[in-house]
């Protein structure tokens, strides 16, 4: 008998358990990778490279930093997504916010290479962020930008995100050092190819 094919699966909805799991997990995957960049002085991609940006002039928690700079983006969220996803976004939002300010006061990461910081960072942020986007969830920022323009226009999330990861690391020339940067660009593109690779439109068939 052959094989069915992937149109025969439907999917199903999440349970509200398991996209509120998901949405936890989705924090503690992007706080750490927060975490291990800051720790290297580097920055990144999207929202969490604004964040870092700002942190290294600003003596804020970078996870509060990540919430403050989405919050003009909820209102585009809940008109182009829906109030569903805005909602969810802004849970996220808080988590990091919350959980980035416990990770300052629990532990502090004394000594990292920048290309483990790179990677492992840029990697764990960019599945943090993959399993909110499985979850109907973003972190807002250019990251809502880039799923709404994949729902609405068939764009692939990672490769947009790409391109807003070249203005942001552009923009972090005069605060971090040319190898810094380099690393920063590393991490940006671990990020990055997590969504690319996972995040296309039709490969996933949860809801």
């Amino acid at each position: 008998m052959p094989a069915p094919s992937q149109t025969a699966f439907t999917g199903r909805q999440h349970s509200l358990l398991e996209d509120a799991y998901a949405l936890v997990i989705g924090c503690i995957l992007i706080v750490l990778g927060l975490v291990l960049l800051k720790s290297a002085g580097l920055t990144t991609g999207g929202t969490a490279g604004i964040a870092l940006l700002l942190s290294y002039l600003v003596p804020m928690p970078v996870g509060v930093l990540f919430t403050l700079i989405n919050i003009p983006f909820f209102a585009f969220a809940q008109r182009v997504m829906g109030s569903r996803f805005a909602i969810k976004s802004l849970l996220v939002n808080l988590g990091i916010a919350g959980l980035s300010m416990l990770a300052r006061a629990s532990f502090h990461v004394v000594d990292i290479h920048p290309a483990f910081a790179a990677v492992f960072g840029g990697t764990v942020i960019g599945m943090g962020i993959l399993a909110l986007a499985r979850h109907s969830a973003g972190v807002g920022g250019t990251g809502v930008v880039t799923l709404w323009l994949q729902r609405s226009r068939g764009w692939n999330a990672g490769r947009t995100q790409a391109a807003f990861d070249v203005v942001i690391l552009a923009a972090a020339i005069p605060v971090v050092s040319a190898a810094h940067l380099a690393w920063s660009a590393l991490s940006a593109a671990a990020m990055s190819l997590v969504l690319v690779t996972w995040h296309r439109p039709g490969l996933y068939i949860g809801h």
